[in-house]
């Protein structure tokens, strides 16, 4: 192989850990904290309710916001990593 395709290929095993990695935070957040643990976070009051209410309400939507701003700035740190920046 070239050492252009190993380059790519190290690229894009880098992009699919940042990509499961932030799914998985996705998932614990949105499907974990608002259901799965919703009755275990039942006596922990954030802003007039309890936590899981407000994950499922609130606190999803917010971890998808900031994962997103990361994604966007750890895929700019590997695109300069790699040479691959615009």
């Amino acid at each position: 192989m070239s050492d252009h395709s190993i380059n790519a290929e190290k690229y894009w095993q880098a992009n699919l850990r940042l990509i499961l990695g932030s799914l998985v935070v996705w998932a614990l957040a949105s499907y974990g904290c608002a259901i799965l643990l919703r009755p275990m976070l039942s006596g922990i009051h954030i802003g007039g309710t309890d936590l899981g209410f407000w994950f499922a309400q609130q606190g999803s939507i917010l971890v998808f916001i900031a994962l997103t701003f990361f994604y966007a700035w750890r895929m700019n740190k590997l695109d300069e990593e790699f040479g691959l920046q615009e």
